[in-house]
């Protein structure tokens, strides 16, 4: 019993420490990023993006504080367009831990010993897209993309929505080379 509840602790361990995000930008090296102080959201993308309404709010709030926190004002007629898009797949994790051990040629770890336990661990991996569009000239000038596992809880949904997006969006602007 001691040996399961320590595998337990090791594999929430190991769940915790899959909290982070990776991220990674592109962008037009020949934009003048100190140009653009205002920006919308383009509607007809967002639209398309197959997430819940209530998972899109959260991230276009989590977006629309980051982007003013950046000394971005929003506007009806903005200098940039941010639009998102999302991916998502469920990764699923078979462990099997036999706590029997025999001696002589049983001793270790023996698939046909009985009292093992097999856990299962299903964990939904998303990426978070964020584009950044020239409103005039209607072209990218920038992309950040953000990794990473997601949660299924509703009160830690706008946690780790704002985590995703913070680290995306803290790659914008690109700094000057």
């Amino acid at each position: 019993m001691k040996a399961i509840k320590i595998f337990s602790l090791f594999m929430l361990l190991i769940l915790s420490s899959c909290s982070s995000v990776s991220v990674n930008s592109d962008y037009d090296k020949n934009t003048d990023f100190s140009r653009y102080k205002t920006f919308a959201f383009q509607k007809n993308g967002i639209d398309k993006v197959e997430i819940s309404d209530l998972d899109k709010k959260r991230i276009l709030r989590a977006i629309d504080s980051e982007m003013t926190k950046k000394g971005f004002a929003k506007s009806e007629t903005p200098d940039l367009l941010i639009n998102i898009f999302t991916k998502e797949r469920e990764q699923v994790d078979i462990n099997q831990y036999n706590s029997n051990w025999g001696y002589g040629w049983r001793w270790g770890w023996d698939p046909f010993m009985w009292g093992g336990q097999t856990t299962v661990i299903k964990t939904t991996e998303g990426t978070l897209f964020i584009d950044i569009i020239d409103a005039a000239k209607k072209e990218l000038i920038w992309q950040g993309e953000g990794n990473g596992y997601l949660t299924k809880r509703t009160e830690d949904k706008e946690a780790r929505i704002n985590e995703f997006v913070a680290k995306i969006l803290a790659q914008y602007p690109p700094e000057k080379k």
